[in-house]
């Protein structure tokens, strides 16, 4: 079962990633988009449904396939372990922090730029890369 629920994980890792990597650039877009008008609306739908049906349900099978793995494999013992689990974490607050963006954006409050969105879109590939070198070369 644990090879099972390791494939699972894998491809629930990939579809959350996936979402976390197009959210922020759909930001970019509709910070373009006039307020009101019809493009900023096709945004709204686009990016909470991004959320609601990808990122969020990848998030929690992430999860909490993960934490079986991390219970069965007594991974939870080791030094690359925690610092996996750490960015994880991280790449959770950063998730909150974007649904947090959609919420913004659907009631028209959003105040950042096209820029902060296009440096934000890059701290998840940078946690993305970290967290699969624990995983694969476990250095410690």
């Amino acid at each position: 079962m644990y090879d099972w629920i390791k494939a699972l994980h894998v491809v629930a890792v990939i579809s959350w990633m996936a979402g976390m990597l197009y959210l922020p650039r759909l930001f970019v877009y509709h910070c373009e988009a006039e307020t009101g008008s019809k493009q900023s609306e096709t945004f709204k739908v686009m990016e909470r449904r991004l959320l609601k049906a990808i990122i969020n349900p990848a998030m929690i099978v992430t999860w909490l396939a993960g934490l079986y793995l991390a219970w069965a494999g007594h991974w939870y013992l080791s030094g690359w372990f925690h610092v996996k689990f750490t960015l994880v974490l991280i790449m959770s607050g950063i998730h909150g922090f974007l649904s947090r963006c959609v919420k913004d954006f659907a009631a028209d409050r959003n105040h950042r730029t096209q820029k902060f969105y296009r440096i934000i879109n890059e701290v998840p590939t940078l946690l993305m890369i970290l967290i699969v070198i624990m995983v694969v070369v476990k250095p410690f």
